[in-house]
């Protein structure tokens, strides 16, 4: 009966999400209504586009200061999205200031409306069931937005511009429906599991991020003008590539190896940006260079949303750990549109101008490789970390002394091995034993050689594989 609540939990807390993400996407980030609405009143776009973005960083970056439990993201999301539904309504009039004050409204309160949806995710999503929790959304909410964009710009700006708020109004209908009873106890379950913060794989994670997404900014200002005659194919096609992507990488088995697909992504982003320096401007060259961009978006995009989605297992405060994570996108696409614009600028030959994007889209995936390694480190180390916490204090006893190795440990050694088997560094262990740093970096140097292990997570790996089955 639980898991049958969970199940039904986990489907309206991704139906809601999905409905509210379809009204960012297709009006208030960088939307195609919102740009349909700036074009049909003759308005300059650029300083709208970047009060709603800079909101919406603010937005995710602060909203764990102020929601710090299931009860009041439900709240916020309920009420933020409200905000949102009201700041929207003046774009059915002519522009005033009403407009610029409804974006950064509506701005910020969709980026807290999305960081406190972080709470839902970790509680109905089994972290088994998360990769796929978070690309239903994206799934679904493109979907959507697709939906949107084609009345916008094929029948009615103000249409799109309804159907846009109308997802707004069902998100708000499927989030009232969330339950909470099952707050108190997952967080125990959850504090329980955090060793040490999360705060360095976190900013290993943003650096990630931010790093793969400054490409996406840059797309929209340097290949997304190039077709602009194309408006009623870029209407239907432009998100379809990405959602393909998306379906393939949440069908793949739980055991295929994502960091390997994230080079074949990094292939098309570099394939996306020569096609469009060596191809012309028509339909058949729009669709091979959208084909290989945005699929390598949505192989980008549900690999860093999904490594978040765990992460948040390690957080007291899963609003503030996937506020955190999103805003380093936003901050990166923001920075690929400064840098697209600027240039742009110059006046430079457009086939010039595609060389230095794809140098910057090279540098940026030079730098993802290391970045990745390091973060699955990190991340494996809390993982095992965790398990080995779940064991209790006599079991964990008998997996290190059931592990026969041929130098055995020293007294000291042992006493250093509980240490890092609880997740102490080497400067908390050092003020632990009253020994200096070097002494305990000499000390585990010893065990890893006696464990025969390369790593922390390598010989908790290796002395869980060791346990005794009971």
């Amino acid at each position: 009966m639980n898991r049958f609540k969970t199940l039904n939990a986990r489907r309206l807390s991704v139906v809601g999400f999905s409905f509210l993400f379809a009204y960012i996407l297709s009006f208030q980030f960088e939307g195609q209504v919102l740009y349909s609405l700036l074009n049909l009143r003759g308005t300059e776009a650029d300083r709208y586009i970047l009060a709603a973005i800079i909101a919406h960083f603010a937005g995710l970056f602060t909203c764990g200061l102020f929601v710090k439990s299931q009860a009041a993201a439900k709240s916020m999301m309920f009420g933020g999205m409200g905000l949102c539904l009201a700041a929207t309504v003046p774009f059915f009039f002519a522009p005033s200031s009403l407009w610029i004050g409804g974006l950064i409204v509506s701005g910020y309160f969709s980026g807290c409306v999305v960081a406190a949806w972080g709470f839902f995710l970790r509680a109905f999503a089994p972290k088994n069931e998360r990769i796929k929790s978070c690309a239903d959304v994206l799934i679904y909410s493109n979907l959507l937005m697709v939906a949107v964009n084609v009345v916008a710009m094929n029948r009615s700006t103000f249409i799109g511009l309804g159907f846009s708020m109308l997802c707004l109004v069902i998100g708000m209908v499927f989030i009232w429906m969330l339950p909470l009873e099952q707050e108190n106890e997952q967080n125990k379950t959850f504090k329980n599991k955090t060793h040490g913060g999360i705060k360095n794989p976190l900013i290993l994670l943003c650096l990630f991020i931010f790093i793969i997404t400054i490409n996406s900014g840059l797309m929209y200002q340097v290949i997304n003008p190039a077709f602009e005659p194309l408006t009623r194919l870029v209407s239907w096609y432009w998100a379809v590539p990405y959602i393909v992507a998306l379906v393939i990488m949440r069908n793949l088995p739980m055991k295929a190896k994502r960091s390997r697909i994230l080079y074949i992504g990094m292939a098309m982003i570099i394939g996306a940006f020569i096609s469009f320096m060596l191809l012309g401007r028509n339909t058949s060259d729009y669709l091979i260079v959208d084909t290989l961009m945005l699929g390598a978006c949505g192989v980008f995009d549900l690999f860093w949303w999904s490594i978040l989605g765990e992460m948040l297992d390690y957080s007291d405060n899963p609003a503030q750990t996937f506020g955190i994570g999103l805003s380093a996108n936003v901050f990166g696409v923001l920075c690929g549109g400064v840098l697209g614009m600027t240039v742009t600028s110059i006046g430079l030959p457009s086939a010039e101008v595609a060389v230095i994007a794809l140098t910057v889209v090279c540098v940026t995936l030079v730098m993802l490789p290391p970045l990745n390694h390091q973060l699955v480190l990190l991340l494996k180390s809390h993982a095992y970390l965790a398990t080995y916490d779940n064991i209790s204090q006599s079991q964990q006893t008998d997996i290190i002394r059931q592990i026969k190795i041929l130098d055995p440990l020293t007294v000291r050694e042992e006493e250093v091995l509980q240490l890092i088997l609880s997740g102490k560094s080497n400067r908390e262990i050092a003020g632990a034993l009253f020994i200096s740093e070097s002494t305990v970096k000499t000390h585990v140097r010893n065990i890893f050689s006696k464990y025969d292990a390369g790593s922390r997570a390598e010989l908790i790996s290796t002395l869980l594989k060791n346990q005794r089955v009971e």
